[in-house]
C-alpha cells in the first residue's frame, strides 16, 4: 500500500492536524483502518495511538482509497476530543456495553425459554381455524353497509329520471 497525503491542514483549536490521503493498493484489497494509521504515523512522525482515521472511501474499479484522518499531540486529546464511535472503530476505545436492569432478563437465557413454547403451540392450531371464522363473518357484515351508502346515489338516479333538468347553455 502506497499512502500520499492529498493535504494538511494545522488546527489549533484543538491541538491536531487535520489530513486528507490517497491510499493506493494495487493487488491488495481495502486498507484496513490499522494499516492506514501506521502508515500515516510513519509519514506524520506521531504515535499510532495519537491518529484517528474519521473515513475512508473506496471507489468501485479502482484500486484507491480516499480518506480523512486527525493526528492529535497525545492519545488522551485524541480521547478528549474525538467521538465515541470514531474511537472504538478505530480501537483506541472498547465499546461501551448497555446495563441491563435489575428485573430484565439477558437475551441469551430468554431464547432457550422460547424453544418450550412451539411445543405448546401444536395444540393451539385447532384453536386458530375458529379464531379466523370470527373475522371473516364480520368482514362478511360490513360489506352490505358499503352498499348501502350506494343507496342515495340510486335515489339521485330516479330523480333524474323523474324531473329532465334543465340544459346548460355551452360556451365557445
Amino acid at each position: 500500500m502506497e499512502l500520499q497525503v492529498l493535504a494538511k491542514k494545522e488546527n489549533p483549536l484543538l491541538n491536531r492536524v487535520e489530513v486528507t490521503f490517497k491510499a493506493v493498493h494495487k493487488a491488495e484489497g481495502t486498507p484496513t483502518r490499522d494499516a492506514i494509521r501506521s502508515e500515516l504515523a510513519k509519514q506524520l512522525k506521531a504515535a499510532k495511538d495519537a491518529v484517528v482515521v474519521d473515513r475512508s472511501e473506496s471507489s468501485f474499479g479502482r484500486f484507491e482509497t480516499f480518506g480523512y484522518a486527525k493526528v492529535y499531540k497525545s492519545k488522551e486529546e485524541a480521547l478528549s476530543i474525538e467521538r465515541s464511535h470514531i474511537l472504538v472503530r478505530n480501537k483506541l476505545k472498547e465499546a461501551e456495553v448497555k446495563e441491563k436492569k435489575e428485573g430484565e432478563k439477558p437475551a441469551k437465557e430468554a431464547k432457550p425459554a422460547a424453544k418450550p413454547e412451539p411445543k405448546a403451540e401444536a395444540a393451539k392450531p385447532e384453536a386458530k381455524p375458529e379464531h379466523k371464522a370470527e373475522p371473516k363473518a364480520e368482514h362478511k357484515e360490513e360489506k352490505p353497509a358499503a352498499k348501502e351508502e350506494k343507496k342515495p346515489a340510486e335515489k339521485h338516479e330516479e330523480k333524474k329520471e323523474g324531473k329532465p333538468e334543465p340544459k346548460k347553455k355551452e360556451g365557445k
